[in-house]
């Protein structure tokens, strides 16, 4: 998946929908949120990114999954 590009690409090929997008904030990797099928927590996992932002323009929402609490 290209960095930055406003789509899920697990739930694309999965044939899903999503509500929200995360960004995460150390490579650009986006994904839908817990709410939806939880790939942005996944790719948390797999590289240990930490912080992830809501692709909504004009939020300033952002997430840190180690500290479990928004920032």
């Amino acid at each position: 998946m290209e960095p930055g590009k406003r789509e899920c690409q697990e739930c694309l090929a999965a044939g899903r929908a999503w509500a929200r997008l995360l960004v995460c904030l150390s490579c650009g990797w986006v994904a839908c949120s817990d709410a939806e099928g939880g790939h942005a927590r996944a790719h948390y996992w797999e590289t240990d990114h930490p912080v992830v932002a809501s692709m909504e323009p004009g939020s300033t929402w952002r997430w840190c999954y180690v500290h479990r609490r928004t920032v």
